[in-house]
């Protein structure tokens, strides 16, 4: 590991403070992907901002149709949560099933969400549900959060706070996952969201993506078969010794097929 200086910000305002003081600071939630990275000299931040000491930065609240969790809050509060669980199972499934009990113990929405590794499971919860990320000076919709492999919208000095999710009429993830850290090798989350069905990706490809063809074909007919011939192309999609882009294409059709039987059972 680096040597780094280390501080524990009070509040939002003094976290944004010293990272426009030092914009190769690095943000600390959860810690489980940047305390591992570091550990293993992958980053050399400099300067380390702790959030853990922010108050009101946790927490989950139902208003209405929305469904709105802290940046903060841990994954295993998100699968435990009752209010969660009566509005919207399918994100308390997606982070019951995060990584281990270790991760789920430590790690962070808004950690997952400003990492945005290829990966990860909250981007396609996000994506597929029509979410908005709540900064310290905007909300962004997820449709354009997401830019690229461990890149986000995010500017310099800019905090998440909250994410805000609708209340779908129906959705469901399913994921191919990696035997040993339970990382999407293919995720795909399917919502119906009353005025159209979205369908998001993860760890397919470099980001999590949509898919228009099945949206279309779900939001005609909400049926497994309705996409059973629809398949992404394999060029972009990821390779590596854990399944091949034309693996993962196959993948995306089944769990999407998979998704939405879940949905509707």
């Amino acid at each position: 590991m680096y040597a780094f200086k280390y501080q524990r910000a009070a509040t939002v305002e003094a976290a944004a403070a010293s990272l426009a003081a030092a914009p190769q600071a690095k943000l600390l939630a959860g810690g489980q992907s940047l305390v591992a990275a570091m550990k293993l000299r992958l980053a050399d931040n400099g300067e380390i901002i702790d959030l853990g000491a922010i108050k009101g930065l946790s927490g989950i609240r139902v208003e209405g149709n929305t469904v709105t969790i802290g940046a903060m809050t841990r994954h295993a509060e998100v699968a435990a949560s009752a209010a969660v669980l009566a509005a919207i199972p399918a994100l308390a499934s997606l982070a019951g099933g995060i990584a281990d009990r270790m991760v789920r113990n430590m790690g962070t929405i808004g950690g997952s969400v400003a990492n945005n590794d290829p990966s990860a499971d909250y981007p396609a919860g996000l994506l597929a549900l029509g979410a908005t990320v709540v900064t310290n000076l905007r909300r962004i919709p997820a449709d354009n959060f997401f830019t690229g492999m461990f890149e986000t919208a995010l500017q310099a000095g800019e905090i998440i706070i909250e994410v805000s999710f609708p209340v779908p009429v129906r959705a469901a993830y399913m994921k191919f996952r990696n035997p040993a850290s339970r990382y999407a090798i293919v995720g795909v989350f399917v919502a119906d969201l009353g005025s159209g069905v979205r369908v998001a990706v993860t760890g397919a490809a470099p980001c999590v993506f949509r898919v228009p063809a099945m949206e279309k074909a779900l939001s005609a007919r909400f049926a497994p078969q309705a996409i059973a011939a629809i398949k992404v192309p394999e060029q972009g999609l990821n390779s590596d010794l854990h399944a091949q882009a034309d693996h993962r294409a196959h993948l995306v059709t089944v769990m999407a097929m998979r998704a939405v039987e879940a949905a509707l059972g």
